[in-house]
């Protein structure tokens, strides 16, 4: 529900000094007919306190129901009840009152009509007033609302992306540690403690939706490590990192990358490969480069943007908005992705 303007101290304090001002001229067009201050002060104090009254109550019954946009006709219905209810109830208390004015009874009658358009030109000017107020409210709220499930599902998209990595990945490890066991024991046993260290650390990270630069690093070395293990010495790395400390991005992040870069680097060719994964930033941007070589006989790496990269660009999307924060190229039979990753100041609001 939303809440009374009646709540915030400027909105207070304005109606005060609009109603003080009013009653104050009422005050004083009612001496300028002539009649006594005693009897001005006594028509404005109680005409003007039914009056600051009504509006009140307007604003209250609109707080709890404001009419659909065809059905405004049903406040100027309002408006035009209340005022009349008001003039009379005034006129009433007025007469009852030991006012000595045997002229003012008179007077009262003669100017029904500009009190009563007065008393409903206030009336109704209060209730626009309040159908404004609570319209923006309920429009905010609304968008608040909406802001909430769209983060929420984002949210959900992308714990559901991180989760789908690691089976695929852990499946794989498994496979190659059940074929070291009985020709490579001591391999399989190192793969094991390799794969201990990178399960223990993933799930430290679990927790935090970025990690600086650094960690993730290292956290990808474990991953190395362990691909290396299955490899053997088919597989080399470098890495080389040119960015200032303190640069972040999204936790777990590269694993799909690099992940990508092994399968259609080694799965095609017998040689040996190596793969380069270059970081640097510029203009408040980290930029990660991970090269891989192919063999463009035997492998299509084209098409090898399977669920590792769709998934690391569908992530960037949710986070940022953007989806040219993952290129792809082939340059001398070598395949390139690169990452850009904006560098902003918030972190807890998923960079938005």
């Amino acid at each position: 529900m939303s809440t009374s303007p009646f709540k915030t101290f400027r909105f207070q304090l304005t109606f005060a000094i609009c109603w003080w001002i009013w009653a104050q001229l009422h005050f004083h067009v009612l001496t300028s007919f002539g009649f006594r201050w005693r009897v001005a002060l006594l028509d404005s104090v109680v005409s003007n306190g039914l009056l600051m009254g009504v509006t009140l109550l307007v604003t209250l019954m609109l707080q709890y129901y404001i009419p659909q946009k065809n059905r405004y006709a049903y406040i100027l219905v309002l408006c035009s009840v209340l005022s009349v209810l008001w003039l009379f109830l005034s006129r009433f208390i007025l007469l009852l009152l030991p006012i000595d004015a045997p002229d003012y009874a008179a007077f009262f009658s003669q100017s029904f009509a500009v009190r009563l358009a007065t008393g409903f030109l206030i009336i109704g000017c209060m209730a626009l007033v309040s159908v404004l107020w609570y319209t923006v409210q309920d429009s905010h709220e609304v968008e608040k609302r909406k802001s909430e499930a769209n983060q929420l599902t984002k949210e959900a998209e992308l714990y559901s992306l991180r989760q789908q990595l690691q089976p695929h990945f852990l499946f794989n490890s498994l496979n190659s540690i059940n074929a070291l066991i009985g020709s490579q024991p001591q391999q399989a046993r190192t793969m094991i403690q390799q794969l201990s260290d990178f399960l223990r650390g993933t799930l430290k990270k679990d927790d935090h939706q970025w990690n600086s630069l650094e960690e993730e690093l290292q956290h990808l070395q474990l991953y190395l490590e362990i691909e290396k293990v299955r490899f053997g010495h088919r597989l080399s790395t470098t890495i080389a990192n040119d960015a200032a400390a303190g640069l972040q991005l999204p936790s777990m992040l590269l694993q799909p990358v690099v992940e990508n870069a092994i399968k259609f680097g080694l799965y095609d060719t017998i040689d040996a490969i190596q793969i380069t994964i270059d970081s640097y930033a510029e203009d408040h941007n980290l930029f990660i480069k991970v090269t891989n070589p192919f063999d463009p006989q035997t492998s299509t790496p084209q098409k090898g943007t399977g669920f590792g990269l769709s998934s690391v660009q569908r992530r960037l999307y949710l986070l940022f908005s953007r989806s040219d924060l993952l290129q792809t190229a082939i340059i001398d039979n070598h395949f390139i992705t690169t990452i850009q990753i904006p560098q902003l100041h918030d972190k807890s609001a998923d960079n938005r």
